[in-house]
């Protein structure tokens, strides 16, 4: 296991859901919901005890229900799950049309996966699911009366807009390079064996419980960083008792509040859904557009980018200045960027910009002179003004620190 992975990632990509042929191509429709510096974990060998009026279960050890995770043999489900992100931002109403579609391109379809799943990254979202082994998956972004299907049948990926009537097209979805299945552990004891190698003094891993999700009897799973300055206050996941699904998935911040992801299924069946499901048919006087047209879209920025950014924006970001760099490690690992150019001044910058950097942008100092920090409840940024760049699931204090550190 990689240091930088998650359990939960690894036994989830065993379990063969959305793994072998098709992942490189479905990763263009994945949200990710990143942590910065999560590494190496400590399996607590705590047994789960059932707290009163929750399912009482057999005990067992954060290690045994990793290898029931990896066991796990869930190739169909169907159910409805909902997801709820609060990431501290403030609202970024006109942000997207203020920039003109960057990333999207000039008249790209609003059935374009890679631009409609990025709603989740916040606000509550209810959504409909269905899933036959790695050929055919279904997911339904439901909005009011309006919904948005994304259908993945075979060697055809189908999304589609209700509301505008359009439609997304990408053909070749199993097309790729096999994923090598050999780096993988070959069974649930290697897995757990593989995760306890990995260990080291940075996280704690338990088993704090049991829980009803959906109807279903779980466990829950509980990860605590152990080092001080991380964001995270702990990642709770619940797994089926019966088969070891994942149901559901908690991150709380140490903010408190409401949790910065909060992603569960409300109902699940575990029957095959009806083939009828994953099949799609082109509504009447639909715009189709086709991936590799839209594809090309995508790498145009738009026309007025260069007059509000500037001539030299790919010649001083696009190398990304003198490189990366990784200070610390584990959950409080933070990535130091060296651009080689001095801070933009946010006077020049776009109005929808500059109101951007005012809602959550403040000014900070410390021995490495002055800059800003860009906050969320999970990921925070440090920019200083000579250009230098700090990011990280860490608090203020720890990106000062290392800024300060560095000079």
């Amino acid at each position: 296991m990689a240091p930088n992975e998650v359990p939960g990632e690894t036994a989830g990509e065993i379990r063969g859901e959305a793994r072998g042929e098709t992942r490189r191509r479905a990763s263009r429709y994945v949200v990710p919901v990143a942590v910065a510096g999560v590494a190496a974990a400590t399996i607590g060998l705590v047994p789960a005890l059932a707290a009163s009026g929750d399912p009482d279960l057999p005990e067992i050890t954060a290690q045994q229900l990793i290898e029931k995770i990896a066991a796990s043999e869930t190739q169909t489900l169907s159910g409805t799950f909902r997801v709820s992100t609060d990431l501290g931002l403030p609202a970024l109403d006109g942000l997207a049309s203020g920039l003109g579609g960057l990333g999207g391109g000039e008249g790209s379809s609003t059935a374009d996966p890679s631009q409609r799943l990025t709603e989740l990254a916040s606000g509550t979202h209810t959504l409909r699911l269905a899933a036959d082994g790695p050929e055919r998956q279904r997911l339904t972004l439901l909005d009011g009366s309006d919904e948005y299907s994304l259908i993945h049948n075979g060697d055809d990926v189908w999304a589609h807009d209700s509301k505008s009537n359009e439609v997304f097209h990408e053909k070749g979805a199993s097309e790729g390079p096999k994923a090598e299945e050999k780096e993988l552990p070959a069974t649930p004891k290697e897995l757990a064996d593989e995760v306890l190698k990995a260990a080291g003094d940075t996280t704690s891993i338990t088993v704090d419980g049991t829980a009803k999700v959906a109807g279903r009897d779980a466990y829950q799973l509980v990860i605590k960083p152990k080092q001080a300055g991380s964001t995270v206050a702990s990642v709770k996941i619940a797994v089926d008792a019966a088969n070891g699904t994942p149901l559901k998935f908690t991150l709380s911040s140490v903010e408190g509040g409401k949790p910065v992801v909060d992603a569960g299924f409300t109902k699940v069946d575990f029957a095959r859904p009806d083939a009828s499901v994953f099949a799609f048919e082109v509504p009447k006087g639909a715009k189709v557009t086709e991936g590799a047209e839209e594809a090309r879209k995508s790498e145009k920025l738009p026309e007025d980018f260069e007059k509000e950014f500037g001539k030299d924006f790919e010649k001083e970001f696009g190398g990304f200045g003198k490189g990366l760099n990784v200070i610390g490690e584990g959950w409080t690992t933070i990535a130091k960027l060296d651009t080689g150019a001095p801070a933009p001044k946010t006077d020049e910058a776009p109005k929808e910009i500059r109101g951007l950097l005012d809602s959550f942008g403040d000014e900070v100092t410390g021995k490495f002179g002055s800059g800003t920090l860009f906050k969320t409840k999970l990921v925070n940024a440090l920019l200083t003004d000579d250009g230098k760049v700090y990011v990280g699931a860490v608090t203020k204090d720890a990106l000062v620190d290392a800024a300060n550190a560095g000079k």
